[in-house]
This record gives structure tokens, sequence and C-alpha cells, in this order.
């Protein structure tokens, strides 16, 4: 109601200019009204582009103080996370830097250069040395963010099989996701969606006749150790999904037919980024908003206070229900884990 609302009164107010600017026009029937613009008109759009200039500034500086999420990235909880933070702050900073030198000599040239009488333009054809720098400039600076991604990405996709990462399978289907430990072997168990067998609770398609197979554990809530490298196999059942974890900033494409994989090691565990200052205000902030819904939220029977948790979400649009395709991540100590793990069915008991 409330967007039906507003967008009702947006019509109404274009409705309002429309007619005023015809009033306007009615009222300047009779008076000379010339298409070539005169010093005074070159003078006032001149004015217009170096006050548009520091609207842009003000508005910049504005959403920075009151919006922006400064240092831009925060709160990674996995060991590659500040390369990626580190990366996206550069990239940030030379945009910011560009932007800001290059609005400026746009809305300042057009203003130096404003239309007067008997001043005439000059034609400047070319500049062999001006091209140099404006073409050299950008492809050194994007050459050097180029290459230091590369790097980035690299170090993140490179695994350390000296460390034994622990193996996790990632299984994708409108609109939930399951996760599949591989057990005491570190081995996951062979899988095809052929093999699927609702019957018998065989909802991945794992092969029952697999010896791997035999110690693996399905569950749909991922329990992660921290400090301990984790490999995560990635499969879809049905169309193109993407295994998004924003805290972790880890990202991959879970593809039908094909197994994907992604790696990093948790560093905070849940308990420790419930304490952060930062999240500790973002819950607040959550649950403030709920508590003015309250009568709403506990009719629809939901929990009213918000407790942050880590999350896999889906980052493809992959129908009706993608918005709701997410999954519970729990960081925790090793013993924890190991505890956790002792209380999960494996898979052949699983099975009806």
């Amino acid at each position: 109601m409330t967007a039906l609302l507003t967008i009702i009164i947006v019509i109404f107010v274009a409705v309002a200019i429309w007619q005023m600017v015809k009033i306007f026009d009615l009222a300047q029937v009779g008076t000379t009204n010339t298409q070539v613009a005169d010093d005074q008109d070159n003078k006032i759009n001149g004015y217009l582009m170096m006050g548009f200039l520091v609207f842009i500034y003000v508005i910049t500086i504005l959403c920075f103080w009151y919006i922006g999420d400064l240092p831009l990235m925060s709160n990674a909880a996995s060991e590659h996370g500040s390369e990626v933070d580190n990366l996206m702050i550069i990239s940030m900073v030379v945009i910011f830097v560009v932007q800001t030198i290059t609005q400026f000599l746009l809305h300042y040239f057009a203003f130096k250069y404003k239309g007067e009488k008997g001043k005439k333009a000059f034609f400047y054809a070319d500049n062999n040395t001006l091209e140099f720098i404006w073409t050299i400039i950008p492809v050194i600076v994007l050459a050097g963010l180029i290459i230091y991604g590369l790097f980035t990405w690299n170090d993140i996709m490179n695994i350390d099989e000296d460390e034994d990462p622990m193996v996790i399978e990632l299984y994708a289907q409108q609109f939930s996701w399951k996760a599949r430990y591989s057990g005491g072997d570190n081995v996951l168990g062979k899988a095809n969606v052929r093999l699927i067998d609702i019957d018998r609770a065989n909802v991945l398609g794992v092969d029952e006749e697999d010896p791997n197979a035999q110690d693996d554990v399905i569950v749909s809530e991922l329990h992660l150790p921290v400090g301990q490298q984790v490999v995560f196999k990635m499969r879809s059942q049905d169309v193109l999904h993407s295994a998004y974890m924003p805290h972790f900033r880890a990202q991959m494409n879970c593809v039908p037919g094909m197994v994907t994989q992604f790696a990093f090691t948790p560093t905070v565990t849940t308990a420790d980024m419930r304490q952060n200052p930062d999240i500790v205000e973002k819950v607040k902030n959550i649950n403030d908003l709920r508590k003015e819904r309250k009568a709403e939220i506990e009719e629809s029977g939901q929990e009213l206070l918000y407790e942050f948790d880590y999350l896999l979400l889906c980052n493809k649009i992959c129908g009706k229900s993608h918005y709701n395709m997410q999954m519970k991540i729990i960081v925790e100590t090793q013993e924890e884990f190991d505890a956790w793990m002792k209380e999960q069915t494996t898979f052949p008991n699983s099975l009806n």
C-alpha cells in the first residue's frame, strides 16, 4: 500500500510540474524567444555547471559520511578475506580519485570555455603527447589492478594439500541446500543425479555401493571448525545456482552436470562474530525495526528477535523462491564441531 501511494504521489507531482511548464510557456507568448543562446544564457549555464559540480561533491561526501560503511569492507571471517577487501578498497580509491579529477575537469572546462560573443572556438586537431598521457595512465593503472587481482585469485584458489583440508559437498536444488561431509576417510562417495531415490531418502543421488560413501554425513545446517581449511565440492541438481558466503568472501557457481570447488579457512567463530561491535549495532538496528512490527511477526510464527548467523546464500536468480534459498553456517571450535559430528547420522543409516 505504501509503495502504491508513493507511485501515485510521484505521478501527481509530475503532472503538476508538466502543467506549470505549460503555463510558463503560455506566459512567454509575445516575448522574444530565440533558440540561439546569448552571452547571458552561456554565463548561466557555465555557473550551473560549477554549481552541479559542487552538488556532486557534497552528495558524495554526505553519502560516505552518513551511509558509507568505512573502511568500505569489514568483518571478513576467512583467511583470504582481507586480501579480497584490500583489492576492493584499492579499486574504490582509484575510482574515487579518477571520478573526482575527471568530473572537475569536465565541469570546469564547460565553465571556462563557455560561449561569448566574438569569441571563436579554437580547432585543436590532435596532440600526440596528450593522447599518450591519457592512454598510458589508464593502461598502467588497469594492468596493475588486473595483475594484483590475478595474484590474489591464484592465492585464494591454490589449495595446500599438506594442510589436509576437510572436504564437504554443497548440493544445490530449487530452493534449498544440503551439505555432505566426507566422514573419517575425508573422501566423498560417488554421486549422480540418476541415483536419486526419493523413496529411500537418497536425495543427493549418492552411490550406496561406494565404500567411501559409508561414512558420509548429509545435513541441512553447515558446521565448520575454526582454523580448519575446507574444500567445498559443489553440485546442482537442476539450474545454475551460486554458493555465496559473504562473510567468508566466497562465491562459486554450482553448475548442473559438473563439479566446481572453492576453499577457504574460517577464522572467526559465530560466537565471536556476534560480539563484534559492528554486528552488535546492526543486530540492534534490525531488532528495533522488528519490534515495531511485533504483532505481525508473532502472528506469522517467527521469532521476534533476530540473532546473527553466517549464511550460505544463492546468488543467482534461480526461480520464484530464490530469495529464500539459504542455509545457516555455524563456525565453532574443533571440540564443539567434533561433538556435533558425533551426533549426526551416517549416510547408510539415513536411508529408508
